[in-house]
């Protein structure tokens, strides 16, 4: 069967399982629609969780974020992961025993105030809105490439699938749903990884073929990529990012707090029966994370070595019987010259996996040098002998530009791996990006139905009533998210680590106060969270010139190489969380004190007796 069928049939099947859980639960009550009853069990939820958390980013982006970054890519894995942690150890289980539907109601009633509940819905829209731009261009670019569309009619497609089963089915369709595309994206990731360290390595198992020898002989994977990245002018793989050990661990601590204060994952802690079933909800989340983040290192290392056994012959690569990439030991031994002309590749004999990326638009050649073949180079590097390589083979730069993003999706295709698993790949990737844009578009309409219109403009709403206006701000938020999708603003290639920085400086702040502090005052939270949104957006901002002209003084303070501190934008949600909790205490301090029956509530959510059930009151 040829490969476009059997991707039609893949995802055909994939949408036809969503939808028909779709429609099997859904909601028919308030409580369904924002946290699926409160029923959902530990071990499912923890699934779909994963599945919510793992969205385009992780499947799609992670392993080309590692492969381009090598061992400094680790950042994202720490980040990601300890984020969990804290969720599990910190916030789930009381969140859960204060028995609300939304985080920012918990925020309005932690800190008495209609106005924190109403800032609370700004940086929870802020930071989903500006998440799910991420998600849509996913959904667009995985459609794109599989189904032969084009990336805007793939995002218009997605509207659509998630249109039919989440406005619908509300948090109880989306997550039975997100349990089943767990099982699928998990699927696609794995299987082609078994295969291409079997092939590469002869161990199955990616997280040991890491570390492994190349079939054959008696060089290790990593070593023998190191030796060809240098010699194409690349920094060696196993080497940490550039950038200071500050902007490192501040990047860190951003990714890990933005992670625990991201309101589409909290949510999912309210739909489990009791406080034990929110924190055992977590530990069972980290596990089946755990599967793709611990095959990721694996999955972009290879992915970098198929990539360069296909533009250059002499990194020892070649096609075997059944058509996958195997190692060719005498290429290997040889100390060949990676520069020579035979060494790239003729655009015209280009391999056909190549011709269907180009089609999106995110791999392209360029013939600098016009003798019609493909020259892939860091011609860059500060490497003067791979430079003096390059000019005497008469290249004139680098002539390939692969987008990361296509690591994951393209692997197989590249290893020449069966149809079947090209397949299972197309439909991982739909399902990562739809199961978080799901999640999201949940949380954005629970914010604006719940904490908007029955929480601050008209608070005698019927369930039915209220029902309705979930699934109408439903509807209306997927067609925002698809709108920012086919339109992404002029920051939008680093959405994701931006709404990281924003759920760090703003929600999570206000989360851990709201439990851990009888002191913070409504004024204090209010000021924290507008403090840390300000400082973050505009730092931001200021480091990509829209606020005010690149190269200027004031601009090179913030964003240049010496920057405030050495710390990059995508780390700065790191500051932004300080400033809040500094302005915060500070503002507390100064005003009256907290009354005392939100002192003996917080004091109540601390202690571990029981759990109510989620109200909504």
């Amino acid at each position: 069967m040829e490969l476009q069928t059997t991707i039609y049939i893949f995802v055909g099947l994939s949408f036809a399982l969503y939808l028909g859980i779709a429609f099997w639960a859904r909601a028919g009550s308030t409580s369904e629609f924002y946290v699926a009853g409160g029923g959902v069990h530990p071990i499912a939820n923890g699934m779909a969780t994963a599945a919510d958390w793992m969205s385009a980013a992780s499947f799609i982006s992670m392993a080309g974020l590692i492969a381009n970054l090598g061992y400094g890519g680790a950042v994202f894995l720490m980040g990601w992961t300890g984020g969990y942690v804290l969720l599990a150890m910190l916030l789930a289980p009381y969140l859960r025993k204060f028995g609300k539907f939304t985080v920012p109601e918990f925020i309005g009633d932690r800190f008495y105030s209609k106005t924190a509940r109403n800032v609370g819905v700004l940086c929870l829209l802020v930071a989903s809105l500006t998440y799910i731009i991420g998600q849509m261009t996913g959904v667009g670019v995985t459609f794109a490439r599989f189904l032969g569309v084009t990336s805007d009619q793939g995002i218009y497609i997605g509207m659509a699938i998630v249109f039919m089963y989440a406005v619908f089915g509300g948090m109880k369709g989306i997550t039975y749903t997100q349990v089943a595309q767990y099982c699928v994206l998990i699927a696609a990731y794995l299987v082609p990884a078994f295969f291409i360290s079997l092939n590469l390595t002869g161990n199955f198992l990616p997280q040991l073929g890491l570390g492994s020898n190349m079939a054959g002989t008696d060089v290790s994977l990593l070593s023998k990529l190191d030796q060809v990245v240098t010699e194409l002018g690349f920094s060696e793989y196993t080497t940490t990012a550039n950038g200071s050990l500050l902007n490192m661990f501040f990047y860190t601590v951003s990714l890990m707090i933005g992670t625990a204060g991201l309101p589409h994952v909290i949510v999912r802690f309210f739909t489990v029966p009791k406080v034990a079933d929110a924190r055992a909800s977590a530990g069972w989340a980290l596990v089946f994370i755990a599967l793709l983040y611990t095959t990721a290192p694996a999955v972009g290392a290879m992915a970098k070595m198929n990539l360069h056994g296909t533009m250059n012959s002499a990194v020892g690569l070649t096609t075997g019987p059944a058509g996958q990439l195997r190692v060719n030991p005498d290429v290997l031994k040889a100390n060949g010259d990676l520069y020579a002309t035979e060494a790239s590749l003729v655009y015209e004999e280009r391999p056909d996996w190549m011709k269907r990326w180009e089609k999106t638009g995110l791999l392209k050649w360029e013939d600098k040098n016009a003798d019609g073949r493909i020259q892939y180079y860091n011609d860059k590097s500060k490497n003067e002998v791979a430079k003096g390589k390059a000019d005497a083979a008469g290249w004139k730069g680098n002539e390939l530009t692969v987008n990361a993003d296509i690591i994951v999706l393209a692997n197989p295709e590249i290893a020449k791996l069966p149809n079947w698993v090209i397949a299972l790949v197309a439909a991982g990737g739909l399902a990562a990006a739809l199961s978080t844009a799901a999640g999201l578009l949940l949380a954005i309409s629970s914010a604006i139905s719940h904490d908007l219109i029955k929480g601050a403009i008209n608070p005698g709403i019927s369930e039915k009533g209220e029902l309705m206006a979930g699934k109408i701000s439903m509807a209306v938020a997927i067609f925002v998210a698809g709108y920012l999708g086919l339109n992404p603003p002029g920051f939008a290639a680093g959405t994701v680590a931006l709404a990281f920085g924003i759920a760090a400086s703003t929600i999570f702040p206000a989360l851990m106060m709201g439990i851990f502090s009888k002191t913070v005052s409504d004024k204090g939270a209010i000021a924290g969270m507008l403090s840390g949104l300000f400082v973050t957006l505009f730092y931001v901002f200021a480091h990509k010139g829209l606020f005010f002209v690149k190269g200027t003084d004031f601009v090179d303070m913030v964003g240049g190489v010496n920057g405030f501190f050495g710390i990059s934008p995508e780390a700065f949600g790191t500051v932004g969380a300080i400033i809040n909790f500094a302005v915060a205490f500070l503002v507390s301090k100064m005003g009256a004190p907290v009354p005392r029956h939100i002192q003996e509530l917080v004091e109540s959510v601390r202690v571990p007796k029981g759990a109510g059930g989620a109200t909504g009151h």
